[in-house]
């Protein structure tokens, strides 16, 4: 019988074996705690580089705004841009529906006219649009010198006499030079007016109704004083620039058909400085009669626009097309030429001050529109203007 000895395994390795409940409490919290710690380290790195370019950022927007801010007029532009907005739309909605609706910040953006007169004082975005169609209307608007008045009679220097120069030697005693000055006075004028407007319209969003209010006003104060800067007596209006005696004339030599003779005579009656600032003041009649003169080569001497917005010349100077000149007649004034800007000057008082009254018309479904203006013109400098007479002596 044969003896085996016992079977015996070796490795090359000891075998290890381990049980995790053997780790120690303590190693494990300390590794939990420092990698709990190494999240927090990162997160809070990464929200410092955050918030330091959001802060870099807000820094360079505030610096910009101040920037903008310190500039001369820039604040002040700003605010003036939001409170003529307010104002805008406080007076849309009292076009709309009323003082009665509207609330404590637009009735506080609205410019009362008078306590005796009532109404509100138009916003100066719909003065412009006023302004703007009234020049289209009222063509002596378009040609005078325009500015405003804070009285109801604007004194205005005016010269005369001239200061005299002369030639004198190195020691020689100079003359006593004194031009004399007097004043012109332009008194203000008031113009009223009304627009019925249908509730239809009001109701309506997106009308723009104050576009329609500053045409309308723009067409009946424009046809008003456009008559009154022309041919105005001076009573309860302006003085018109063909009625002012002091402007000189220049007979037509013909007692009722044009010389174009006559018309180079008229321009070169002004001296050369306002010769060469002047505009022609003629009504459609007149115009075209002009129209068919020519010189001796039997060119016209009206000359069309030969660019949108320029008006037509004649004899090299614009025209302005007056519907409120006089007619080529007997002892009549049909044309002027001067410095408009220097001559006649007009003077805005009260742009527009508005009344909304929703009960005259009411059975008519209208609200009615008062609306009043503050005007003044008169001719200032007649040495720079010249109107034509049609008579022979």
């Amino acid at each position: 019988m044969n003896t085996h000895s016992p079977l015996e395994t070796r490795s090359a390795l000891p075998i290890e074996t381990r049980d995790e409940g053997d780790v120690d409490p303590l190693i494990a919290a300390t590794a939990a705690v420092e990698e709990l710690r190494t999240s927090f380290e990162t997160y809070r790195t990464e929200a410092e580089t955050r918030s330091t370019a959001a802060a870099t950022a807000a820094s360079e927007r505030i610096a910009a705004l101040e920037t903008r801010l310190n500039r001369p007029g820039a604040g002040d532009e700003q605010n003036q841009n939001a409170a003529t907005a307010i104002e805008q739309r406080a007076f849309s909605s009292f076009v709309r529906r009323g003082d009665g609706s509207m609330n404590a910040e637009e009735q506080r953006a609205l410019r009362v006219s008078t306590e005796e007169q009532g109404g509100y004082l138009a916003p100066e975005q719909f003065i412009a649009e006023l302004q703007r169609n009234l020049v289209e209307i009222s063509p002596i608007r378009a040609a005078a010198r325009v500015g405003s008045a804070s009285a109801g009679t604007v004194i205005i220097p005016k010269r005369t006499g001239r200061m005299t120069a002369s030639w004198v030697g190195e020691i020689e005693d100079r003359p006593a030079t004194e031009p004399a000055y007097g004043q012109a006075r332009i008194e203000m004028h008031e113009m009223a007016a009304y627009v019925d407007v249908s509730n239809w319209l009001l109701e309506d969003a997106a009308i723009d109704i104050a576009a329609e209010l500053a045409f309308d006003f723009a067409e009946e104060f424009g046809l008003k004083e456009g008559q009154a800067f022309v041919n105005g007596d001076g009573v309860k209006k302006p003085v018109g620039v063909m009625v002012d005696p002091s402007v000189p004339t220049v007979l037509n030599g013909h007692a009722t058909t044009l010389s174009p003779d006559a018309l180079i005579r008229l321009m070169y009656a002004l001296p050369a400085f306002y010769r060469n600032r002047g505009s022609w003041l003629l009504n459609g009649q007149s115009i075209a009669a002009v129209r068919l003169f020519k010189d001796a080569n039997g060119r016209y001497l009206w000359q069309e626009s030969i660019a949108d917005g320029q008006p037509a010349t004649l004899l090299g100077r614009p025209v302005i097309e007056a519907p409120d000149m006089g007619d080529v007649a007997a002892d009549a004034f049909p044309i002027a030429y001067g410095d408009f800007a220097t001559a006649y000057r007009i003077y805005d008082r009260v742009n527009l001050s508005v009344l909304r009254d929703p009960y005259t018309v009411a059975t008519k479904g209208l609200v009615r529109f008062h609306g009043r203006r503050r005007v003044g013109g008169a001719v200032t400098q007649p040495e720079a203007i010249r109107k034509l007479k049609m008579a022979t002596a």
